[in-house]
């Protein structure tokens, strides 16, 4: 059964935006949709390091602010590149609270 750790109140996260989470295994952006679903992927971007949680929502995608790659939300796959892809982490909303998987990031801090 999988663990979740609580990270916020969706209200905490502004409609197409995001928070930054600092973790032990590096920093998560967690993404709130007009249609508040959740997402969260790792905050780097491949190309040139971006911070995804500065990106512009839009859809289920993220679009990094330095040079314009777009991130599926569900898959952290970049479009029109085979190298572009971030890591997602799984998460859910439950009572209004935003949730992580607690074993995804013990086993990525154990790697």
């Amino acid at each position: 059964m999988t663990r979740f750790i609580d990270l916020a109140s969706l209200e905490d996260i502004p409609r197409q935006g995001a928070r930054l989470i600092r973790t032990a295994a590096g920093c998560v952006a967690v993404f709130r949709t007009a249609d508040d679903s959740v997402f969260a992927l790792d905050d780097r971007c491949p190309h040139k390091g971006g911070p995804l949680s500065e990106g512009i929502v839009h859809g289920h995608q993220v679009t990094c602010p330095l040079h314009n790659w777009v991130f599926d939300l569900n898959t952290g796959t970049a479009q029109g590149t085979d190298e572009g892809a971030v890591r997602t982490w799984p998460v859910t909303v439950s009572n209004g609270r935003v949730l992580i998987s607690a074993d995804l990031l013990s086993r990525h801090q154990a790697a």
